[in-house]
């Protein structure tokens, strides 16, 4: 009987052992981000631009897709290498036309996109998937390397005259690395050219705009933006930011969502993670001993301090001058087009916008999708093209649309 008892005491205590164990285990553990969606809007499968600098296209042909979903005309995969091949031809016009004085390369803006379609159609992805290489996914260090190199010795040459047929040996090379131009296709038993596809989807690509917010163009008046990649000097209209914010909120709450252009090199901004935060000391929170150890923290470890991303904390309150700021200085830049199809919460109740990325759908911990908070975006956004309709009555009035 003894003995008895005192293997169950055994027993007993190695159990006790082990929850406590366990306890101790789940409360050393991170607490990590909880996110609740608020609005989240119907977008199509996540895709890979791979190793190509084609984000603008992906993240258009996205939002776009998204916008056949929301009018009822179901899902459609649209091919992003249809526009990449006339994007790329036209560039290669003006390129020349302007002495090489222009950036010539595999990057592009959102109204690429939709003038490509309003100029040439588009097709769908299995009419023209721009794969005919030998690789896994979209690979265009090559081709880009091969295209500019063109140009430059069609500039450069010696004839001192243009031959007649160099955009046609330009196009050829589009064609031996994304494949041959579809000028028709059949597509579900029907055949079609680009722009009869594109007028049976139905789209009026008159009705996408561009907005931005910087302070050295008047307010609510269009500008062309500069940064590189913009070849086409296309027009943003220009808002104060708190009425950016305001659109975008109105956008996703009213079923339109928002193609979105941002710099992703900051240090908040952790794919890996799923994040993309601008975090800051909250001051009012510390302790004395507390603020007078961090102050004698090094700014290696301040920084390292700040983006563990281990649990929502303080953000920055962002301003008109600090975006203003960080584009004059080059901190800010036209890095990545993305996705954002809706709004989400933290579980401390701070707002994040659900944005989806074209970086593969297995490329992090959320599928290819991230969170950024409403300071990130706030800070970090370039531009946004959106569905006129989905404006404000007071600000569509105040841009004159």
């Amino acid at each position: 009987m003894i003995k008895y008892l005192l293997n169950s005491l055994l027993v007993v205590l190695l159990m006790s052992s082990s929850i406590i164990a366990q306890d101790n285990e789940k409360k050393s553990e991170p607490e990590g981000y909880k996110f609740e969606m608020v609005k989240e809007l119907p977008a199509t499968p996540v895709k890979d631009q791979y190793r190509s600098g084609t984000c603008w296209s992906f993240s258009t042909i996205s939002f776009l897709e998204s916008e056949l979903l929301r009018i009822g005309k179901g899902e459609y995969d649209l091919s992003e290498m249809f526009v990449v091949w006339n994007a790329y031809s036209d560039k290669a016009t003006k390129t020349v036309r302007f002495h090489n004085h222009l950036n010539f390369g595999g990057g592009g803006a959102f109204h690429d996109v939709t003038e490509v379609w309003k100029k040439y159609g588009i097709v769908p992805e299995e009419a023209y998937p721009g794969m005919v290489i030998d690789e896994e996914g979209h690979v265009h260090g090559e081709m880009d390397n091969v295209l500019k190199n063109y140009i430059d010795a069609v500039i450069e040459n010696k004839n001192r005259h243009l031959t007649p047929v160099w955009h046609d040996g330009f196009d050829a090379v589009l064609n031996t690395y994304l494949g041959q131009y579809p000028k028709e296709f059949t597509y579900k038993g029907n055949k079609y050219t680009p722009q009869s596809f594109a007028k049976e989807l139905g789209l009026d690509m008159d009705d996408y705009i561009e907005l931005s917010s910087y302070t050295h163009h008047p307010f609510y008046e269009p500008f062309v933006i500069e940064v590189p990649d913009n070849w086409m000097f296309g027009e943003v209209y220009n808002l104060p930011i708190d009425e950016l914010m305001e659109v975008i909120d109105y956008s996703i709450e009213n079923g339109y969502t928002i193609a979105w252009g941002a710099d992703v090199s900051e240090k908040g901004f952790s794919y890996r993670n799923g994040v993309a935060i601008v975090p800051t000391v909250n001051k009012n929170d510390m302790t004395d001993s507390e603020i007078s150890k961090w102050d004698e923290l090094t700014k290696r470890e301040q920084q390292a301090a700040l983006y563990k991303f281990d649990k929502p904390g303080a953000e920055k309150e962002i301003t008109q001058e600090d975006r203003q700021k960080a584009f004059d200085n080059y901190e800010t830049t036209d890095d990545h087009g993305m996705h954002i199809i809706g709004i989400a919460k933290d579980q401390n109740g701070t707002k994040y916008y659900y944005i989806k990325n074209s970086w593969a759908d297995n490329s992090n911990k959320y599928n290819g999708y991230f969170y950024a908070s409403e300071a990130f975006v706030r800070y970090k956004t370039m531009d946004i093209m959106i569905n006129k309709n989905a404006l404000p009555k007071k600000i569509k009035r105040k841009l004159d649309l």
